[in-house]
């Protein structure tokens, strides 16, 4: 039993079970043990690899829709860069490097600003983007004004609460003790008539909190955001909550602390929410279908020009990685938000 397990049990012990969402929130959060508060979970010696890591062209291509936002919010000469859970910076220091080499106007007139709890991940930003940054905890800490907002794997490390059908009843997963260790149960029967036995429903308040604030935003000021995750377009029922250690799924209440926690993110609902805070929200496209319409195949091919028989090989096996769609290209998915009245920045318009 590690320390946070510890510590969970003795909180079990003394209040009852936990809903879903205060147990994510310690695992990933706790002051001292926290997933996130004590490592770098990225990379091949981490547990995971978002797609920032799998290949420079990622961000190139997200640096290039930035420019193309830009563009549709009339260029402001001043406005606000921010990316919620920059991770270790890779992502925003590919951006940065495009857009200084291709637009050096919208890099003069960006601000950059992270919004990043980890101590040590802020580092890591830190090295990749050097100190001219500025971190929060909070998007409410950012400044107000003109913005273009990139989320990649952010809202699915949210936490959220799960519900299941049993014998003609919905009730709460929790996580309390059997025989002394965590386990996953249920609770007691909420309110809800529709569904079969063996459903499972996801619910996400966090989630939506914070896709309010940037709609809000958008409606208060020129801006676009960009949100890229795993998940599904159409809200449906279903498990999606997962633990992973060292590139392998584990079960949920193993070594809790040390394993990434999250669930698929429903961009039905993600959208319905930045709609009702004042944005303007266009469908939803897979990750393949983004990049392919950005030019991936067109900057790969650029860069196999100029390479020898193994970094070509690499790079398809990157762009493969990014796009097919058995790997990455379908399971994740993109949400593109706007200010009212601005133009939809390509290629979702």
């Amino acid at each position: 039993m590690n320390p946070l397990e510890q510590l969970l049990a003795e909180v079990i012990t003394a209040e009852g079970p936990l809903r879903i969402d205060r147990y994510m929130s310690l695992c990933l959060g706790h002051p001292q043990h926290g997933y996130y508060v004590t490592r770098d979970p990225l990379g091949e010696t981490g547990d995971f690899i978002t797609a920032p890591e799998v290949s420079q062209v990622f961000g190139e291509l997200i640096g290039v829709w930035a420019v193309g936002a830009w563009a549709a919010m009339g260029q402001p000469p001043a406005f606000s860069l921010v990316e919620l859970g920059p991770g270790r910076g890779t992502l925003m220091a590919d951006v940065l490097r495009t857009v200084r080499k291709a637009a050096p106007a919208f890099a003069a007139a960006a601000s950059l600003h992270l919004v990043e709890t980890s101590p040590v991940l802020r580092q890591k930003q830190r090295e990749a983007v050097g100190e001219a940054a500025r971190w929060h905890d909070r998007l409410e800490d950012a400044p107000e004004g003109p913005m273009i907002l990139l989320a990649n794997e952010f809202f699915d490390a949210i936490p959220i609460r799960q519900f299941e059908r049993r014998e003609g009843v919905w009730r709460e997963r929790v996580v309390g003790l059997a025989d002394g260790r965590l386990s996953l149960g249920v609770g007691g029967i909420v309110p809800g008539s529709m569904g079969k036995d063996g459903d499972v429903l996801e619910f996400a308040s966090a989630r939506d909190e914070i896709a309010r604030e940037i709609g809000a935003r958008l409606a208060a000021h020129a801006g676009a955001a960009l949100i890229i995750d795993y998940g599904h377009l159409h809200t449906a029922p279903g498990d999606t909550l997962q633990a992973m250690r060292d590139h392998r799924f584990v079960a949920l209440t193993e070594t809790p602390g040390e394993a990434d926690l999250t669930s698929h993110v429903d961009f039905e609902k993600l959208a319905h929410a930045l709609t009702e805070a004042g944005a303007v929200v266009q469908p939803g496209m897979t990750q393949r279908d983004f990049l392919r319409a950005m030019g991936l195949e067109q900057r790969v091919a650029q860069l196999q020009g100029k390479a020898d028989a193994t970094t070509r090989a690499t790079l398809s096996r990157q762009m493969a990685r990014l796009a097919d769609e058995a790997q990455m290209g379908n399971l994740f998915k993109v949400l593109c938000a706007m200010s009212p009245g601005i133009s939809t920045p390509y290629p979702f318009g």
